[in-house]
């Protein structure tokens, strides 16, 4: 037996104050006030003190390319994908974030710079990698989130035979032509394409021109491909949706996600259709889109945003939830399903893992926070913990 105790226990409805959480093996079996737990101490054989601070589920990300710039940290570089994904978990574990979708784009070329990890046989690569982590050593759960761009034709097959290989455990279908979706603004577009490449304006048009007359995988060739995901209970993910219109198409291929509404109108309509509706923590903490888009806070506070993603930026899962709770006033039990709960639903993972009920996995973090930063001290998966931290200050400068 182990045991998290004094800790402030934020469980699926409330905060339970001055509680313990008691593992056995990898599971949850128990959570008790510390007047209950304390003749239990002397069998456990671990026992962490929380000190106050919050206990928490552990974080599912379900949309990042964080893994991206691990691997390729320069245009030109390309490490090692295997010790990419080892370093990557070190990194996302002091996060908090114990389940990992890795968000991997399926191009047909990228249009915005040489990325050398979105190329198809490197992509390929991650993917063979992260398939590898089941059967070996690693600390958090790693998952392959595949999106697919309309317009890579070529790359369908391999992504049916991922698929069927059980490699994909989330799919999404994205199109970035310029004129609709994240870019339907083309002076985003443009002053995207000119933040990435030294490029004239006459290189961006021709640009934005081949882009539009690629030819695209129509909707039969979509929901075929939806179909063949939620036989296998893979969860499908519309992106960028900017019109009401597009979320009834999507809904046709099977998308129960919609990823990165554009407006508000968007996100209640999806919302209001039962759809999952993800927003990108990153936007809580600049208090907006960086592309002019969705304000996701506001969003939240409409109830429409159900989820939120690191998207680039692993750090903003937990600094987010704290922000929506001491700025916008949404409750820590709320606010904290947004990055456990709700995309453990999503992803049809919620029996196991997602919020700390017991016969749930230990899937845990203990979160100090004095008013100001946020920490997190423990990261326990599977009822072992895989990192540890403690925080000092100075004799000198106390």
């Amino acid at each position: 037996m182990k045991a998290i105790i004094n800790g402030n226990i934020i469980t699926e409805t409330e905060v339970m104050h001055h509680a313990a959480v008691i593992m056995e093996d990898q599971y949850i079996v128990d959570i008790l006030s510390m007047d209950e737990v304390e003749e239990m101490l002397d069998g456990a054989a671990e026992v962490i003190d929380a000190k106050g601070g919050y206990v928490s589920p552990g974080f599912i990300d379900i949309h990042s390319d964080y893994i991206e710039g691990i691997i390729a940290p320069r245009p030109t570089s390309l490490m090692d994908v295997t010790i990419g994904i080892s370093e990557s978990e070190r990194i996302l574990s002091s996060h908090g974030i114990t389940t990992m979708f890795h968000s991997l784009s399926i191009y047909r070329e990228d249009l915005f710079g040489h990325k050398p990890i979105r190329e198809p046989h490197n992509v390929e690569k991650l993917i063979q990698a992260i398939a590898r982590t089941h059967n070996e050593k690693h600390l958090i759960r790693h998952r392959l989130h595949a999106r697919f761009e309309l317009d890579a034709v070529e790359q369908l097959p391999a992504l049916k035979a991922h698929i069927e290989a059980g490699n994909v455990h989330l799919l999404s279908f994205m199109d970035h032509t310029p004129g609709q979706g994240q870019y339907r603004n083309i002076s985003v577009y443009r002053n995207t394409m000119k933040s990435y490449q030294n490029m004239s304006d006459i290189e961006i048009n021709q640009k934005m021109l081949e882009k539009q007359d690629y030819a695209q995988i129509g909707y039969d060739e979509m929901r075929s491909v939806g179909e063949m995901a939620r036989a296998r209970n893979i969860a499908v993910a519309s992106h960028d949706d900017d019109r009401i219109e597009r979320i009834d198409l999507n809904e046709t291929v099977g998308a129960t996600i919609s990823e990165f509404p554009i407006t508000i109108e968007v996100a209640k309509y999806a919302h209001e259709k039962g759809m999952h509706t993800i927003a990108g923590a990153p936007n809580i903490m600049l208090g907006g889109s960086h592309s002019g888009n969705l304000n996701a806070a506001d969003a939240i506070r409409e109830g429409c945003i159900s989820i939120l993603c690191s998207d680039y930026y692993p750090a903003a899962m937990l600094h987010s939830i704290f922000k929506l709770h001491d700025e916008c006033g949404v409750p820590m039990a709320e606010a904290m399903k947004l990055i456990t709960l709700n995309p453990a639903r999503a992803v049809n993972m919620d029996h196991e893992i997602g919020s700390v009920r017991v016969g749930k996995k230990a899937d845990l973090n203990v979160i100090q926070y004095n008013g100001d930063y946020p920490v997190i001290t423990e990261c326990i998966v599977d009822g072992a913990v895989i990192s540890q931290y403690h925080y000092r200050i100075d004799e000198e400068a106390e």
